[in-house]
């Protein structure tokens, strides 16, 4: 762990410095994951062409994070995250480039996807090791509360702002910034101490697989949350995946308009990162996970079945809202439960059995819009989320 002299928690310079790092890179992520579906959006019309650029956005989260946890439990975190942004700067620079020659088809749009997120499950599960360490056990829900307040503000917020500003003069300066922002990042994560959390014997990489996925299964309380978080990834990357085709095609809503809604539900994520740690305090975090889960499903039946801009406002202030308090409370669950020698693995179990099957949502999606409607996809995915809530509601509350 960190050494014996350093000092742990959220108001330290190194806590500081990790969270620079995390907000810097998440702005270029909030600037490419509102250019990304738009750009293909405006150059294809195509809701299948959508749902194969989505499905290779998520699809690492199921082939490479669980070997990415293996090898972050064995290697320094710092420096997995310092060379996993390196590396996403020099895709998205090639990005930039491929947009400004013209060559950026759907193929290419998924190969550059899927590589970037690839180097994602190295940065993130990375950095959960660094957030544990640094913020230190007795800070963990100032801490998770904190980051979720970034990513709202860098990559819901400050992103999709720059996206609309930079987005029709040259679509390719939004990957360029996006590049730029990660060297940003590596920089500071690079000026973070060495920290060295407890490791495990060293074995197979096969054995290291298992002990982190049994861990998982073994628990009853994780299994909780990994069944909630697997069904909402699941329609929320269906969401996600028609997210600008729908605001364009059904709200009416030019283009130039749809990074706004984006801020929208950043607007809500702030207000329920805030608030969700005061409320679970005084009714209980299973209490809260519940209630977010049924807000957000409602959210998304909302947005399908009104096709209206007030309506789309309100829900989307939704979206944010119930997604932050939801994802506060479960990262803080999570943590909490997961042996530090096992935390990289475990994170990365986690996430493969969660985020993991966020590809069949945006691969359902696309698909399921062409033969009904793209409202139907709101609202599926809305009667999915609400049912998850309640069927899960009574053991959530237990744990």
């Amino acid at each position: 762990m960190v050494g014996a002299l350093q000092a742990r928690g959220v108001g330290t310079r190194d806590f500081g410095r990790l969270t620079g790092a995390w907000a810097t890179s998440l702005v270029g992520d909030g600037v490419r994951t509102v250019a990304l579906p738009l750009y293909t959006a405006i150059s294809t019309r195509s809701p299948l062409a959508a749902s194969a650029v989505a499905v290779a956005t998520a699809l690492p989260w199921l082939m490479v994070a669980l070997p990415a946890g293996v090898l972050v439990d064995r290697w320094s975190p710092r420096t997995v995250v310092a060379v996993a942004h390196t590396f996403r700067a020099v895709v998205t620079g090639l990005l930039a480039f491929a947009v400004v020659a013209d060559r950026a088809n759907v193929a290419l749009l998924c190969a550059f996807a899927f590589l970037l997120t690839s180097a994602e499950t190295f940065a993130d599960t990375a950095s959960q090791v660094l957030l544990v360490e640094l913020a230190g056990p007795d800070d963990l829900e100032r801490a998770n509360g904190r980051f979720v307040t970034v990513e709202t503000v860098g990559m819901d917020l400050v992103g999709p702002l720059a996206a609309s500003a930079l987005f029709w003069w040259e679509p390719a300066a939004c990957f360029a910034l996006d590049a730029l922002t990660f060297v940003v990042a590596a920089y500071l994560v690079f000026r973070l101490p060495e920290v060295t959390p407890d490791r495990p014997p060293r074995t197979s990489l096969r054995t290291q697989l298992a002990e982190g996925a049994g861990f998982l299964v073994r628990s009853s309380r994780l299994r909780v949350l990994v069944i909630a978080v697997a069904v909402t990834a699941i329609c929320a990357s269906a969401v996600n995946a028609m997210f600008a085709l729908y605001a364009v095609t059904v709200l009416g809503l030019p283009p130039s308009a749809v990074p706004w809604l984006v801020v929208v539900i950043s607007l809500g994520a702030l207000a329920g990162a805030r608030i969700s740690p005061l409320v679970a305090a005084k009714l209980g975090p299973g209490r809260v996970m519940v209630g977010a889960l049924v807000v957000l499903g409602a959210a998304f039946a909302l947005y399908g079945a009104v096709p209206h801009l007030a309506a789309a406002l309100v829900a989307v202030v939704l979206f944010g809202a119930a997604s932050a308090g939801w994802n506060v409370l479960s990262a803080t669950r999570r943590q909490r439960l997961t042996p530090t020698p096992l935390m990289g693995r475990v994170t990365s179990a986690y996430r493969v059995l969660a985020w993991g099957l966020s590809p069949v949502g945006a691969a359902i999606a696309g698909p399921l819009a062409a033969a009904t409607s793209l409202g139907v996809v709101y609202l599926a995915a809305g009667a999915t989320t609400v049912v998850t809530a309640l069927v899960l509601a009574r053991p959530l509350m237990r744990t």
